[in-house]
């Protein structure tokens, strides 16, 4: 649209006024110490870009994030800000560990947590990392295997932090790197929860100076002996069993020089240890369960089909993939086989482009990570910002800024509490799974690689490539959607489970078989241990048949012949079933399917003090209410709703076969706990059971609307005949972001009963909405489906006065400042990108609706 030359004055002039309101210090109470970290609200990673801090913007910055109710930081220094080089604080320097110890100091005060990388940027190394360090790649020269650099360097590195990438299967090396923290950060009395290790991104790197040692140490044979096969890139069997021992030389090599070595110096030093083990070319249980907090990633959106939910159009699915629960599973499958308490997630990584982000965006994906079994969430994330800079501040390249200037911080504390309502029972539980379903990752190794340097790198983005190809995958998505609840377990994992009453008992929960997905290969080793449990009265279901083949090169006639000799005497046990079907199998054996996977429904079932415990979430479009079959018997069920902090007794039903029955509604979008643990009071109105739903009343206005806080300022206040987005009002309100107050009258022709539930439906809101009826405020809608509840004692017969509060995204404004005053992009490395690594410009977006669009309804239940 064309902007006139005075409108274009009263937009730049509203800028000036307000170009620095949302990077001024909060001046609401800071909350008290606590003596223990509240692990149950969100965390986040706080980028310190140049490590250019302040104690003073240290202290201010952490007590917002306390104040808005998160739990801890996750500090990450990163490249620095043109303009800021003299105050860039030299990582491990002496003036960074001062400005560290602050920080952990004053998190201490505030009952916040302090993670710390072990080093900056990602993946581990710097300058302290010489050439005998750095990460190596295998060539041929002469006919010969030979080790080279692959000079892949620190990425995002600090300021003088730059240097070549660690060699993560040298232990030595490793031990080498982490002596740069035996003298600097070992030496505080102030200590971080937790040290940190990101995803696997170390590209090309299949090599290292004992390799060959080594290989020939574990796998028996020189690798040199079968070279032509090594080479071979036409998959024949002998290359097949080369390159399996290939890679499991790997990923012993990763586990035992970087991992074990890793996590054994941050035991010693009193620290816990983080760990995204994804993308790694070794088996991702047995690394994942290394860690003390086995951390997953959620990276893009992963396209739920509910109604209303926006997916940035921007974002590439071809090039960054989509989250997916079955890749989530290898951290949570690998917590709750060791029994580990807590299993985090960096959640919201490119969910939409910057500055375009809605919280009802991120819900569904905090519900996702839950089903999936991560109950330890960390933002990706907040970054450091001065008071001086105006908005929108220092910003990182690939995230949510979940930071103060973004346009949902004052509503973020929802967010959080929602969070930390899910956490605190997610945490407080223990798994119920029935099947423990075997990782077959040398059949993954068999395949071809397609990852750099001819390995098989385990990644989270893409696994659709590897992960979804295999039958194990093809298995885990058919128990997923048929209702089983499951984890999964390695070759390894097996040796650590014993058999009790029948049951797979591991150190975090019971199982009631181990289902084998269909397999060529299986180490001998495996197959015995299988041969084993089944003996001790363990059931073990092959899929199709029992594999056939041993993996690797050595004696394989031997193994070969064993294994096959093992699975004949597997199919004489009582114990053992071999399934054509998986599902008819399970069936037979009375493993429960939960109908709620039948309704379209997500969930995780736990338990709780002994009591069932299940989260359900409605990621789909398929269910809105009904009556559902919960597996977990039960006379009494609680239902907690973790975003009004309510807890209602639900209505149950005895079926003509004797099943017992719940009522449930759940929109999509929402989400809920249902337990038979008896809750403590007050306990909310227990709603009739399939009652119909009744539009008591339709609210189409006329509407006034009124701008308030925000930029530009000065827009004029209409009256709307009809809701639509405010961008279509003027040319100036196309560039608005802020809060806008819509005011209507609606009439209640009966007068409210205190027995009857009422919701307010706000239809199509762009993005919060804070809602008054006749002067009493009754709560902020920011998920979907953006319903209310609104008590029958706020509404009265007659005319009723309602309010609504509307805060959009500031994308639009953005339209207009990245124009007037792009030299806020002064970061260094790759400064500021949209969501398909563009040169970021806000200048060509077009306005994104906003405000209230409704339609607005009032709904008796």
């Amino acid at each position: 649209m064309y902007v006139s030359r005075f409108i274009h004055c009263l937009i730049v002039v509203g800028y000036l006024l307000s170009a620095t309101v949302l990077a001024q210090p909060s001046s609401r109470p800071v909350p008290r110490p606590s003596k223990t970290l509240n692990t149950a609200k969100p965390w986040t990673f706080w980028w310190w870009m140049g490590s250019a801090v302040t104690e003073v913007e240290l202290t201010r910055q952490l007590e917002q994030l306390a104040h808005a109710g998160l739990g801890g930081v996750h500090i990450i220094p990163i490249y620095g800000v043109k303009g800021y080089e003299n105050q860039s604080i030299p990582f491990l320097s002496k003036r960074w560990l001062a400005v560290f110890a602050h920080t952990v100091r004053e998190a201490n005060r505030l009952g916040l947590g302090v993670d710390v990388t072990n080093g900056t940027g990602w993946p581990f190394g710097g300058p302290t990392v010489t050439p005998d360090m750095a990460a190596h790649k295998w060539q041929l020269v002469d006919g010969q295997l030979t080790m080279a650099l692959t000079k892949q360097q620190v990425k995002r590195s600090s300021p003088g932090s730059g240097g070549p990438t660690l060699d993560y299967f040298d232990g030595k090396a490793t031990e080498q790197y982490l002596r740069w923290f035996d003298s600097t950060l070992v030496t505080l009395p102030e200590r971080p929860r937790a040290v940190y290790n990101d995803s696997y991104e170390l590209y090309g790197a299949n090599w290292t100076r004992d390799f060959s040692v080594e290989f020939r140490k574990r796998r028996g044979y020189a690798l040199e002996s079968q070279l032509r096969a090594f080479l071979d890139s036409s998959q024949t069997e002998t290359s097949i069993r080369v390159r399996q021992d290939y890679h499991e030389t790997l990923a012993d090599l990763l586990a035992d020089g970087f991992t074990r070595t890793w996590t054994g110096w941050a035991t010693k030093q009193g620290y816990a240890t983080r760990n995204q083990a994804h993308g790694s070319p070794g088996n991702l249980l047995d690394l994942y369960a290394l860690a003390d907090i086995p951390e997953t990633e959620s990276f893009g959106s992963s396209r739920f089909a509910i109604p209303g939910l926006r997916v940035d159009e921007g974002y590439e699915v071809d090039n960054f993939g989509t989250p997916n629960p079955l890749a989530m599973k290898f951290a949570s499958s690998a917590a709750n086989l060791m029994g580990k308490r807590l299993v985090s997630s960096e959640t919201g990584t490119w969910l939409a482009n910057h500055f375009n982000v809605s919280l009802a965006q991120l819900k569904p994906q905090m519900d996702e990570l839950f089903t999936a079994g991560i109950n330890h969430i960390f933002y990706h994330g907040t970054t450091y910002s001065p008071t001086t800079e105006s908005w929108p501040g220092w910003l990182f390249y690939a995230s949510t800024n979940y930071g103060p200037t973004s346009h949902f911080w004052n509503e973020l504390p929802a967010l959080n509490h929602y969070i930390e309502r899910c956490q605190t029972r997610l945490q407080a539980s223990k798994p119920d799974n029935d099947v423990l379903v075997y990782f077959p990752i040398h059949d993954l190794w068999a395949t071809k690689a397609k990852s750099a340097g001819g390995v098989h790198q385990l990644e989270v983005h893409h696994v659709d490539r590897w992960l979804l190809q295999l039958p194990f995958g093809k298995l885990c998505e058919t128990l997923l959607k048929r209702g089983y609840s499951f984890d999964y377990v390695s070759d390894k994992q097996l040796n650590q489970v014993s058999v009790k009453a029948g049951q797979v008992t591991a150190a975090g929960g019971r199982y009631r078989l181990v289902l084998v997905p269909a397999c060529l290969y299986m180490p001998e080793a495996t197959l015995r241990r299988l041969r084993d449990l089944a003996k001790q009265g363990a059931t073990v279901v092959f899929e199709q048949g029992l594999p056939r083949q041993s993996a690797g090169y050595t004696d394989h006639d031997r193994r070969d012949a064993s294994v096959r000799a093992m699975g004949r005497e597997l199919k004489q046990l009582k114990t053992v079933r071999v399934a054509a079907d998986v599902v008819q199998t399970l069936q037979a054996l009375n493993i429960p399917a939960e109908q709620l996977a039948a309704k379209g429904l997500s969930f995780i079932r736990k338990r709780r003090n002994d009591k069932p415990l299940y989260f359900i979430s409605n990621l789909a479009d398929s269910f809105e209410s009904g009556w559902v079959s919960l597996s977990a018997g039960g006379t009494r069920w609680y239902r907690f709703d973790p975003l009004s902090d309510q807890t209602s007794l639900v209505p149950i039903r005895k079926t003509a076969a004797g099943r017992t029955e719940v009522w449930l509604r759940l929109l999509p979008g929402q989400s809920c706990f249902l337990t038979t643990e008896a809750p403590a009071p007050p306990i909310a109105h227990q709603p009739a059971a399939s009652q119909p739903q009744v539009v008591v009343n339709e609210l189409p206005g006329p509407w006034t609307l009124a701008f308030q806080t925000g930029k530009p300022a000065g827009l004029p206040a209409p009256t709307l005949d009809r809701l639509a987005s405010w961008t279509t009002l003027s040319d100036s309100a196309g560039y608005f972001s802020g809060k806008a107050r819509y005011e209507t009258t609606f009439s209640v022709l009966t007068p409210p009963k205190e027995t009857d539930t009422y919701r307010l439906s706000l239809g199509d809101v762009r993005e919060t909405a804070r809602v008054w009826v006749n002067g009493q405020e009754v709560g902020l809608a920011w998920s979907l489906p953006f319903e209310l509840t609104i008590p029958a004692t706020a509404l009265r017969q007659g005319a009723n006065i309602l309010v609504v509060e509307v805060t959009n995204l500031s994308a639009n404004y953005m339209r207009l400042r990245d124009g007037l005053q792009p030299n806020w992009k002064k970061f260094y490395d790759i400064n500021i990108v949209d969501i398909r690594y563009k040169p970021f410009d806000a200048t060509k977006w077009k306005p994104v609706p906003s405000g209230l669009l409704g339609p607005v309804r009032l709904i008796r239940e």
